[in-house]
């Protein structure tokens, strides 16, 4: 991947460009109003280099910051925090960058392995702990609602590899599983199970035959479901001035289905056409099937992320005759899918995601899909507004799966400024309901969670 100037990197312009504060700010303005029920916190993820990159510069490489909005009895308060890593405090004692960034052209070596966790990519809560994540290292807890950081977190130092950033959160059992990869030796994945309260209970090596990017996985009741797409490292090629990430569409792809709880050698596994999925939607199980819906690109160049589109695809596992059916639900290019997230691992009706039409990264719209009917609305930004991934708030005692709100934070590119909208699920295509004017920018980020006001007094 070829390096960039900083002055005409695209992840360093507009709203991609990043903040330099960390504010703190109470009794913002609400157009709208803010529903009674919600109470909680909304924390999102997100690069946010602290200092101007030495040499190239991509969106995956900035220091993670958390943007979070606490909202209670009608009002909201806003707050931004960088996550305190290992390089992010190298860097500020030194007052600038150091070294490269392995995804714009660094070269690997051991002290770049030592500290290269950005912890960027994703935030959740689990057993009164929230935790940022990033796929290549250990998460960091920080303090709810504060936001600061506490520390690395390795479960009582039984996580001895990498912890996915998309891990999911079974409602029913309380369960938070996940899995590793390895860009460098194998086993080049691992699985493992959280318990309710916070111990890992299962670890078990997955063999792949080659290194690859697997960024995410589903979980169904009863299965994990892994993903071995041909988006693969290679160091070597790195170490030669080629990219550490290729798309290689000889490989095709492979989905591997696992009982939940076996050791990785049962896991089985089912060949389709080569692509790449970024995100999924949901699993959940459907007689002899497993049903994943996910993403779906045809091709991955992660040196032109702007000129990638996915578009949301089915794929149906049948268990009992070895077969793979493959299926777009969409023509709309779409990223960040999220479902009510207690639901995950079960049948939903109603899917969410954000809507890019393939002029670059910006979506211009929600997305909330119908699965039952195949229908879906489109709750539309306005001009020059762009959002990001929709994260489903409940109504507390809701009557149905889409009783609650839809939030974001969303970028008005007129007014230079950021705003939290939130958005009626089931009044989908009218104006948000409230948004909340916000003391500073917000850059494009990655993945939220919504923190309930109940789970931050326990």
């Amino acid at each position: 991947m070829a390096t960039t100037e900083p002055a005409a990197n695209l992840f360093l312009q507009g709203n991609f460009g990043p903040v330099r504060e960390e504010v703190t700010a109470d009794s913002l303005t609400v157009v709208g109003e803010l529903p009674r029920e919600i109470d909680g916190l909304f924390v999102r993820n997100g690069p946010n280099p602290q200092f101007d990159p030495v040499g190239g510069y991509h969106w995956f490489d900035g220091d993670g910051m958390v943007h979070g909005v606490r909202i209670q009895d009608g009002k909201a308060s806003y707050r931004n925090r960088w996550v305190r890593t290992a390089r992010w405090q190298q860097e500020h004692a030194a007052g600038h960058a150091i070294g490269t960034n392995l995804l714009s052209g660094g070269r690997p070596g051991a002290a770049d392995r030592a500290t290269a966790n950005r912890s960027n990519t994703h935030v959740v809560w689990h057993a009164g702990r929230l935790l940022a994540l990033w796929e290549g290292g250990e998460p960091y807890e920080l303090r709810a609602p504060s936001l600061d950081t506490v520390g690395p977190y390795t479960f009582d130092g039984k996580l001895r590899h990498a912890f996915t950033a998309h891990p999911k959160l079974d409602a029913q059992t309380g369960e938070l599983l996940f899995f590793g990869y390895n860009p460098v030796a194998p086993p080049y994945v691992q699985y493992g199970i959280v318990s309710p309260d916070g111990e890992i209970v299962h670890d078990t090596p997955i063999a792949v035959s080659a290194p690859v990017m697997m960024h995410d996985f589903a979980v169904t009741e009863h299965y994990a479901v892994f993903m071995n797409l041909p988006l693969t490292f290679d160091v070597r090629r790195a170490m030669q001035g080629g990219p550490l990430l290729r798309f290689e569409p000889e490989r095709g792809s492979q989905f591997g289905i696992l009982p939940r709880h076996a050791a990785g050698s049962e896991i089985r596994w089912f060949a389709g056409p080569a692509c790449y999925v970024f995100h999924v939607l949901n699993a959940f199980e459907d007689g002899a099937e497993v049903v994943l819906d996910g993403c779906r690109y045809a091709d991955m160049d992660m040196a032109n992320l702007d000129a990638m589109v996915a578009y949301l695809h089915r794929w149906r596992f049948n268990l009992e005759t070895g077969t793979l059916r493959e299926e777009a639900l969409d023509d709309a290019g779409t990223e960040f899918p999220r479902v009510n997230e207690g639901l995950v691992g079960r049948p939903a009706r109603y899917g969410y995601a954000a809507r890019f039409t393939g002029q670059g990264l910006y979506a211009d719209a929600f997305l909330k899909y119908d699965l039952a009917s195949g229908h879906a609305q489109a709750h539309v930004h306005g001009p020059r507004r762009s959002g990001g991934e929709g994260v489903f708030v409940p109504r507390p005692g809701g009557s149905t799966e889409d009783d609650g709100w839809l939030i974001t934070y969303v970028f008005d590119g007129d007014r230079d400024s950021s705003e939290l909208v939130v958005v009626n699920a089931r009044d989908f295509e009218a104006p948000p309901v409230a948004r909340v004017l916000l003391p500073q920018r917000v850059p494009y980020g990655f993945h939220g969670w919504w923190v309930d006001g109940q789970e931050l007094a326990g």
